[in-house]
């Protein structure tokens, strides 16, 4: 069933305001998310999404930049390339922390904006990595499809998605909890079950690169394939 606009826009605000905390509790709190809902670690994200930054990178839901602070010392203890970046979050105090992180970085730079709308050109970026936000997008279908038509052809998409807890009983309730805390706050619109979110992700026009479920995340890396010759 298709949802009406008036419902995603209230979907939408209500996420706005559900990160309005400061930065640093959004930190911790994600933090703590990351290892008992989605059970990951801090380290699988930075190879994941530290490894999946092109010359013209799309940071999606930036957040307040914690993430993307720590890949960035990441790539450069790797001695990996510097690149351009824009990062955007539809959450304004959000994008107050990422802006006082990253402040006298010209290299990098941040727009509020919302992923089922976006206000760039087409086939504009190289990469783009959505890090622990599907979770949140009322429209994903709507967001996967803006994120495919700014990518360049070739280019690439890194995303983990929050699945229904899995494992055993004990760790499950646990993430059970945490999304059902989640839901009622507003930070969490639904976890997916791996063979739909499977589903959506080719359904967007994406080419499957490489995929691992590991604890309650789906880690995939997508590649928009090239234009016919």
């Amino acid at each position: 069933m298709v949802q009406s606009t008036s419902r995603l826009n209230q979907s939408r605000d209500n996420i706005a305001r559900a990160y309005s905390s400061p930065p640093w509790w959004y930190d911790i709190r994600g933090l703590f998310i990351l290892t008992f809902a989605y059970r990951s670690t801090l380290g699988r994200q930075v190879r994941l999404f530290g490894s999946n930054l092109g010359a013209h990178h799309l940071e999606v839901a930036i957040g307040s930049g914690s993430l993307l602070a720590i890949i960035l010392r990441w790539r450069r203890w790797k001695g990996l390339p510097r690149v351009r970046i824009v990062g955007f979050d539809y959450a304004e105090p959000m994008l107050v922390g990422a802006r006082q992180r990253f402040s006298g970085r010209p290299e990098l730079a941040l727009l509020h904006a919302d992923v089922s709308s976006l206000d760039f050109a087409d086939a504009c970026f190289d990469s783009a990595n959505i890090a622990n936000a599907v979770h949140c997008f009322p429209d994903l279908d709507g967001a996967l499809a803006e994120v495919v038509r700014v990518l360049k052809p070739g280019g690439t998409l890194a995303a983990n998605v929050l699945l229904y807890p899995r494992g055993p009983w004990l760790l499950r309730r646990i993430a059970e909890r945490i999304n059902q805390w989640g839901m009622r706050k507003g930070i969490l619109y639904t976890p997916y079950h791996h063979a739909e979110i499977r589903e959506k992700l080719i359904a967007s026009g994406l080419a499957m690169v490489a995929e691992e479920v590991s604890g309650n995340a789906y880690n995939v890396l997508l590649r928009k394939p090239p234009e016919p010759v």
